[in-house]
């Protein structure tokens, strides 16, 4: 299980990230706390593998205190959850090295998104002792290609939506790299079948997926799709 610290000076939004981390797999609450300083005897003592990081507190910013998880050489993660829009903050965020930078208010699917990838990225590192290019390509460039392929807008052709397009790219974003079928793909965001696959065609036709023909005894070879290596 992935340890998680809960720093959050509000009590209502404190609660909210409690209750949406009881809902995500493979995660317990070590603690959660009002306060950097709290947070800070927190993570002496008890050794989180991942911080939820609020920026704005009465006593000081949220950010000191990852500089000061970063200047102690203290191993763990931090997901900042925070309403600092700022440009500024966000860059400063990124260098200190937060996984992750989620905008209040947000919605437990976006919360979600961001649990999985690092859990995922966390079980991935842990199962080898060296790390291939590959993987590494997993948890980065595949997702930034994912990302911009949202910006097409395929509205205008006869029988697709953009909404339905947008779920299809999340879903194969989720599947971090791996093979996977049109049933499959269905099944995990809600879609039938035939509406899988006739987006995962059309993002095969664009040079995004690759299809890879698995043949068994009878019948016909089954399409299994995976992101292009680029």
């Amino acid at each position: 299980m992935i340890k998680v610290l809960i720093v959050e000076d509000d009590p209502m939004v404190r609660e909210i990230n409690e209750k949406f981390l009881k809902k995500v797999e493979g995660y317990s609450l070590y603690d959660s706390v009002n306060s950097i300083e709290k947070a800070k005897e927190s993570i002496l003592t008890g050794d989180p593998d991942l911080i939820l990081l609020d920026i704005f507190f009465p006593q000081g910013k949220g950010l000191e205190l990852l500089k000061w998880i970063r200047s102690g050489n203290i191993k763990c993660d931090v997901i900042l959850i925070t309403a600092d829009r700022s440009i500024e903050t966000v860059e400063e965020a990124f260098r200190y090295g937060v996984v992750d930078y989620l905008v209040k208010p947000f919605v437990f699917k976006r919360f979600n998104e961001a649990m999985i990838q690092y859990k995922n990225r966390k079980n991935s590192f842990r199962s080898t002792e060296s790390v291939e290019q590959d993987l590494i390509d997993r948890y980065t460039l595949k997702e930034r290609r994912l990302q911009s392929s949202k910006k097409d807008d395929i509205s205008e052709i006869k029988g697709f939506s953009q909404h339905t397009y947008e779920k299809v790219l999340q879903g194969i974003e989720d599947m971090r790299g791996e093979t996977f079928t049109s049933q499959q793909l269905a099944k995990k965001i809600g879609i039938s079948r035939i509406t899988a696959r006739r987006y995962l065609d059309y993002l095969e036709k664009e040079k995004k997926l690759v299809i890879e023909l698995e043949y068994g005894k009878v019948g016909r070879p089954k399409n299994n799709y995976r992101l292009k290596d680029e």
